[in-house]
């Protein structure tokens, strides 16, 4: 159901991404606003600011966050995949249940966050299976789907493009192809990672290009969506930028500033 507008007579949203476990500012982005968009990646496995937060510092230590976070940035994947493996090794139990229930106490607390009415999508680094648990009444989940917030039309497009750090939710370029066809014209295109333009898929701290969507790209000059907002780019080079008529904005890396980005009118 469409939020009621405020007092002013104006629709006022504001849209998060990239949480990673910012429980405390979620519990606040809702403050004045007559809904909450959130772009995904809820959950924190390691963060790259501060190693010692995050699924895998708590499994395996400081030190060793360090250590992979070094070789990631270096783009030498494959000896961390290799460094992480010889981690595990040391783990009692199934790799992926401990992994599950780690997002699943990390979930409990950030869906319990969530502000009234929150429309999502998944990130990248998240679990879909697990999101029908835990989204109560108020969070609507879309992905590949649209919905009407305050008399505009908002298409949500969740997850990412496989890349060779094999986060848990990468798909290949045909599905998510699909599920931007399945939107459709919409007023605002609201997706997890952005366009493939290369200002906006840069990370300035990172010194990488992330993978952006062509197909995205291709869209938004197909049909001209008002705004197409998304996230994913920490650091982008790029925060805001036209593509035609459509304003393409990163909405900013949530768990870092604790602010959410705002939409009216």
């Amino acid at each position: 159901m469409a939020p009621t507008p405020a007092g002013d007579g104006r629709t006022r949203i504001h849209v998060v991404s990239d949480v990673h476990g910012n429980v405390r500012d979620l519990r606040r982005a809702g403050e004045g606003a007559d809904a909450v968009v959130c772009l995904g990646d809820l959950i924190l496995f390691l963060d790259y600011a501060d190693h010692s937060r995050g699924i895998f510092p708590d499994l395996f230590g400081v030190e060793n966050a360090d250590r992979i976070v070094a070789l990631r940035t270096a783009r030498r994947f494959e000896e961390a995949r290799a460094f992480g493996a010889r981690l595990w090794a040391g783990v009692e139990g199934d790799r992926a249940q401990v992994i599950e229930q780690a997002v699943r106490r990390q979930y409990a607390e950030l869906f319990a966050a969530f502000p009234t009415p929150t429309y999502a999508t998944y990130g990248n680094v998240d679990m879909p299976p697990l999101w029908k648990e835990y989204a109560r009444e108020g969070t609507t989940v879309l992905d590949g789907e649209r919905v009407e917030i305050g008399g505009r039309i908002f298409g949500f497009v969740g997850g990412g493009l496989r890349t060779p750090m094999r986060t848990p939710y990468e798909i290949g370029d045909e599905e998510y192809a699909a599920k931007i066809e399945a939107v459709g014209e919409v007023d605002v295109l609201c997706t997890h990672i952005p366009p493939d333009v290369p200002e906006l898929v840069y990370d300035t701290v990172a010194r990488r290009f992330e993978r952006g969507s062509r197909a995205l790209l291709d869209a938004i000059r197909r049909t001209r969506p008002r705004y197409a907002l998304f996230g994913h780019v920490h650091q982008p080079l790029v925060r805001r930028m036209r593509v035609g008529s459509t304003e393409c904005v990163n909405v900013g890396h949530f768990a870092g500033t604790g602010k959410p980005w705002v939409l009216q009118w």
